[in-house]
């Protein structure tokens, strides 16, 4: 580890807070504002619909002025649609909510990559365990995001403005964090010709087995994820509990999703990426057993537990995955790629999981999950089967 990697850590850290309170808070103040309730989760929707519209311009963005500068500026976004947050939570406007959290989604598409740059700080052979371990810097976010949105939601006669808000204070201290990182400028590959190499078309990079398989596990993974977190805490609520018992929830399933970041890539170095993303496709199956077991408080925290840790093993998984399926120079478009796959499917279950939760009731929603899960297993096979036909 050096300072700029643990700097980058604490942004991700600071990046999942953010992230982290508008999960806990956005489905309940669109449950307050919204027309009809099945629109409750709108605005948790927006984040990822605006993380999807906006990877091609990120990936425009870290190509033009490299990656210091691109992160600044979702910083400076996430300043922004915290501050267009509050102003739509005092004044009652659900869309305008909506449509500062589609803003917010820029911010988000550029933590998204706080992963790769990650791989980028440290040496080629330390790659994974510091991918690794900047996921861990979540941590930071488990604890504070509950946190900071119980100890907010009071502040003021509107519930959970004084939130918003202190997510600008947030935004201020990522931005002073980033400034302190020195990103080194990657090395130019030229062709015979003396000319910058473009690499492969993004059409020919698609077709290659492992980054297909990474950017099932990551969507996929992240899709179930997000499917039954946004939907917890509004489950919760209707079967009788707090807010500060859904808050202690998502505290320990983010400290699930990231806590096991500072041995991942350990696991991975030893015993090979499919069979640590396969493990994550076994923990999101015991997830869902669990959920279906009970609706006292241990079965949600015991559920959303294993949620998390299932989704940092196929996350940290797919991200190393990824990185062996393209070159230098195919970094941006690839990785755009596999962003925009991942808040597409973040969109669909976002939306899905409110209309589910609050049409069809929390056992349809988590016997729904396992179609995804499903399917991120048999990828992985298939991969599996490839690999040992053409090692």
């Amino acid at each position: 580890m050096n300072k700029n990697l643990w700097l980058l850590a604490l942004c991700q850290g600071l990046f999942l807070t953010n992230n982290v309170v508008f999960i806990a808070i956005n489905g309940l103040v669109g449950l307050q504002l919204a027309p009809y309730g099945w629109m409750a989760t709108l605005p948790v929707m927006g984040y990822v619909v605006g993380g999807a519209l906006s990877t091609a311009l990120v990936a425009a963005t870290q190509a033009r002025w490299g990656r210091k500068v691109s992160f600044q500026i979702g910083l400076a976004v996430a300043l922004l649609s915290a501050a267009l947050c509050a102003w739509a939570a005092f004044s009652a406007q659900f869309w305008l909510l909506c449509a500062a959290t589609v803003v917010a989604g820029y911010y988000s598409a550029n933590g998204q990559l706080y992963r790769f740059a990650a791989a980028e700080l440290a040496a080629p052979d330390y790659r994974e365990k510091a991918v690794s371990v900047v996921l861990a810097g979540g941590l930071l976010g488990a604890v504070a995001g509950p946190n900071l949105a119980s100890a907010t939601r009071t502040l003021f006669s509107v519930p959970f403005a004084g939130a918003y808000l202190a997510l600008m204070g947030v935004a201020l201290l990522a931005m002073a964090a980033m400034s302190a990182i020195r990103f080194e400028k990657l090395p130019v590959v030229l062709n015979a010709a003396g000319q910058p190499q473009t690499g492969r078309p993004l059409a020919e990079l698609m077709r290659q087995p492992a980054l297909v398989v990474a950017i099932l596990g990551a969507a996929l993974g992240y899709g179930v994820m997000n499917l039954l977190m946004a939907a917890t805490p509004l489950a919760m609520q209707v079967c009788g509990f707090g807010f500060d018992q859904a808050a202690l929830v998502l505290e320990w399933h983010v400290i699930g999703m990231f806590a096991p970041g500072f041995f991942t890539g350990h696991l991975i170095k030893r015993l090979g990426v499919l069979p640590v993303m396969g493990t994550g496709v076994l923990l999101n199956f015991a997830c869902v057993a669990v959920a279906l077991s009970g609706l006292e408080l241990h079965h949600f925290g015991i559920a959303l537990f294993m949620l998390g840790v299932g989704w940092n093993f196929l996350f940290t998984g797919a991200t190393t995955l990824a990185m062996t399926a393209y070159r230098p120079e195919e970094k941006d478009r690839a990785q755009a790629a596999i962003n925009f796959c991942v808040f597409a499917t973040l969109a669909v279950s976002a939306f899905s999981s409110g209309v589910l939760v609050t049409t069809q009731g929390w056992t349809l929603l988590n016997a729904g999950s396992l179609v995804p899960i499903v399917v991120t297993g048999a990828g992985l096979l298939w991969l599996a089967v490839q690999r040992r036909r053409c090692p």
